[in-house]
């Protein structure tokens, strides 16, 4: 089963200094029916000026991903963590029994990211925090595999059972994904446009995939993240 999600439909918010489209219900965003897909709560796609950002805030019992399109993200946290990323590297923490953190663009462009927090597998665990600079090269024409749970083998493990790839695919070329048996996964077209088995997709929208493979097709170079999971609603 495949469905295709647009951007222009879903949720937004624009407070000046921070630009969003929500994948699920967020904020002042809310859909009774798109609250989540399986274990995945939230997807963000930010943009956040200069000097600007989110102020020291809580959380608790979530795995969070931050995925940099643009720009630069600095992150800091009560564990102590103080760190900047930049284009396609990933911070992440697991809330676990609460942590404050922040997130700012301390850099003089805008920046964009992909927010994303993930249902832990149970409640309780001692907050952790992580980031992983990847190459961009890792991700050219290949599934770059980034996150895991902790049975898994990417560099950045989770308490869940997600596996997160990144790929930046070049114009005329085409790649496959499994999505077994008992399993689902929710695409986001990044930038650049895409057909996934001959459906399109333009800049900032989505798929849902559920037990079927899929075959990427581009006309221009794609950049495209794709979460994969057990299979639920």
């Amino acid at each position: 089963m495949l469905r295709r999600i647009l951007g222009k439909n879903m949720g937004s918010s624009d407070l000046g200094w921070l630009k969003s489209k929500f994948h699920f219900s967020f904020a002042e965003y809310y859909n009774p029916a798109n609250t989540n897909f399986g274990v995945l709560r939230v997807i963000n796609d930010d943009l956040i000026e200069p000097n600007t950002g989110f102020d020291t805030h809580p959380h608790r019992d979530m795995e969070i991903i931050s995925y940099v399109v643009d720009g630069e993200l600095t992150h800091g946290d009560s564990m102590g963590n103080k760190n900047t990323i930049s284009r396609g590297q990933v911070q992440y923490m697991s809330a676990g029994t609460g942590v404050y953190h922040s997130e700012h663009n301390l850099a003089k462009d805008t920046a964009r990211l992909l927010q994303i927090w993930i249902l832990p597998d149970k409640k309780g665990y001692k907050p952790n925090y992580g980031d992983h600079r990847f190459q961009w090269s890792d991700r050219e024409n290949k599934w770059l595999h980034m996150v895991s749970s902790k049975d898994g083998n990417a560099a950045i493990k989770i308490n869940q059972d997600m596996n997160i790839y990144s790929l930046e695919l070049e114009k005329g070329k085409d790649i496959g994904f499994t999505v077994e048996s008992g399993r689902q996964a929710y695409l986001v077209q990044i930038e650049g446009t895409s057909a996934i088995n001959n459906i399109e997709l333009e800049e900032r929208d989505a798929m849902e995939i559920v037990e079927e493979d899929i075959s990427i097709n581009v006309k221009e170079t794609s950049h495209i993240l794709i979460l994969e999971m057990k299979k639920q609603r």
